[in-house]
C-alpha cells in the first residue's frame, strides 16, 4: 500500500483564490467610486465600506463553527458562495442608502465566510509543506492585478454602471471554482484537545490579534478612498488602476520568495518589519501624493504591508492554533483583523476625510507605529 501523501489540488485551489481576489480587485479600488457616482457623501461611503468589512467580525466565526463541527468545509464554502451571488444581485433593485447597506451586509456575510475555510483547506492539503502556501495564494494576487489594472480604463469608457455586473460575474466564478475543490482529509482530534479560551488568554496571542486589528485599521484610508484621493490630484482612473496593480505585483513577487523568506526571517520579524513599513507607506501617501515616483514606491511597499504580514500571520496562526482550533483560529484572524480592523479603518477615514484627506493617512501612520510598539515586546519574543 502506498504511503505517499496525495499531491495538493494546486490549480483548483489557485482558481478559487484567483476569482476571490479578482472580486476584491473590483470592490476595493472602485466600489467607493460607484457609491460616489450615486451621490453619496464621504461619510456615507465610509460607513457603507465599513459594513463590507464589519461582517468579517461575525461571518468567519459562524461558518468556522459549523465547519469545525461538521468537518465539511468545502460544502460550507459552496453554499456560502452561491448565497453571496444571489444576495449581491439585489444591488439592482434599489440605490438608496439603506437598501445598499442591506445588500452589502447580506452578500458580505456569506462572501466573507468562505476565505478562512479555504485557508484551512489549503494548509491541510499542503501538509508539512505549509511554507508553500504563498505559491497557491499568489494566484489571488494575480486575479486582483488583472481586475484592478484593466477595470479602471474600462470604467472610464463604459461608465460606473458596469461595475455591479463585473462584480457579480466574478462572484459567480468563486462559486464555480468552489465546486472543484475537494475536501481535505482533516484528522480526527480527541475531545480533550483543550478549550479555545486557553489559547486566547496567552499574552502573545492577544497581542497578535491587537496588532492584526491595528494593521488593517491603518489600511482604512487606502482601501476606502485611495482612488478618490488620487483622482483629486489629477491621476486618471487607468493610471490609478495601474498603481493598484503595481502594489499587488510587488505582493506576488514576495509570495514567490516567501517559502525561503519565512523560514529564514521567522514570523516575528516579518510581522514587525511589515508594521514599520506600513507607517512609512501611509506617511508617503499623506505628504507627497503629487509625486508619482514616490507613489510608485509606496505601492511597492504593499509587498510588506499586506503580502509579508498576511503570509506571516497565516503561518503564525497555523502554529499557535492547532488541532480542532485551526478553523476558528484563522476565522478569528480574519474577523478581528480584516473585519473589525477594516471596519474601524473605513469608519474613521470616512469621518476624517471631510476635515483633511491627508490627515487620514497621517492617522494611519500613527496607528502602524502604535501596533509595532505593542507587538515588539510580546509576539514570539526570543527566550533569554
Amino acid at each position: 500500500m502506498s504511503t505517499e501523501t496525495p499531491a495538493p489540488p494546486y490549480w483548483r485551489l489557485s482558481g478559487f483564490y484567483l476569482f476571490y481576489f479578482a472580486t476584491l480587485g473590483a470592490l476595493l479600488p472602485y466600489w467607493s467610486l460607484y457609491l460616489q457616482s450615486l451621490g453619496f457623501t464621504p461619510q456615507k461611503i465610509g460607513e457603507l465600506m465599513a459594513l463590507l468589512m464589519a461582517t468579517r467580525i461575525l461571518a468567519p466565526n459562524v461558518w468556522a463553527y459549523i465547519a469545525d463541527h461538521s468537518g465539511k468545509r468545502m460544502i460550507i464554502v459552496r453554499i456560502a458562495s452561491l448565497l453571496a451571488v444571489l444576495a449581491f444581485s439585489a444591488v439592482y433593485l434599489n440605490h438608496s442608502y439603506w437598501a445598499l447597506a442591506g445588500v452589502m451586509v447580506t452578500f458580505s456575510f456569506f462572501w466573507n465566510g468562505t476565505l478562512a475555510q479555504v485557508e484551512v483547506t489549503t494548509l491541510t492539503h499542503l501538509g508539512k509543506k505549509t511554507h508553500h502556501y504563498s505559491r497557491v495564494r499568489l494566484w489571488g494576487s494575480i486575479g486582483f492585478i488583472l481586475t484592478a489594472a484593466l477595470l479602471g480604463s474600462l470604467l472610464d469608457h463604459a461608465g460606473m454602471d458596469l461595475l455591479p455586473a463585473v462584480i457579480l460575474t466574478l462572484m459567480a466564478g468563486i462559486w464555480v471554482m468552489s465546486l472543484t475543490v475537494p475536501e481535505s482529509n482533516t484528522p480526527h482530534h480527541p475531545p480533550h484537545h483543550g478549550p479555545l479560551w486557553r489559547v486566547l488568554q496567552k499574552p502573545e496571542v492577544l497581542t497578535f490579534f491587537v496588532a492584526a486589528f491595528l494593521m488593517q485599521a491603518s489600511h482604512g484610508p487606502y482601501y476606502t478612498f485611495y482612488t478618490i484621493y488620487m483622482e483629486g490630484y489629477g491621476y486618471s482612473r487607468g493610471l490609478i488602476g495601474s498603481l493598484w496593480a503595481i502594489g499587488v505585483i510587488a505582493e506576488v513577487g514576495l509570495f514567490l520568495g516567501m517559502h525561503r523568506l519565512l523560514p529564514a526571517l521567522g514570523a516575528r520579524w516579518m510581522l514587525l518589519g511589515s508594521l514599520l513599513l506600513a507607517s512609512l507607506r501611509w506617511l508617503l501617501l499623506g505628504l507627497y501624493p503629487s509625486l508619482l515616483p514616490l507613489m510608485v514606491f509606496a505601492q511597492l511597499l504593499h509587498a510588506a504591508t499586506f503580502g509579508a504580514f498576511h503570509a506571516a500571520a497565516i503561518d503564525w496562526v497555523h502554529r499557535h492554533f492547532t488541532g480542532p482550533h485551526q478553523g476558528r483560529g484563522q476565522a478569528l484572524y480574519s474577523s478581528l483583523g480584516f473585519g473589525a480592523g477594516g471596519a474601524f479603518g473605513s469608519f474613521y477615514s470616512g469621518h476624517l476625510w471631510t476635515l483633511e484627506p491627508k490627515g487620514a493617512y497621517l492617522a494611519a501612520a500613527l496607528i502602524g507605529i502604535t501596533a509595532f510598539c505593542l507587538a515588539y515586546p510580546t509576539i514570539d519574543r526570543p527566550s533569554k
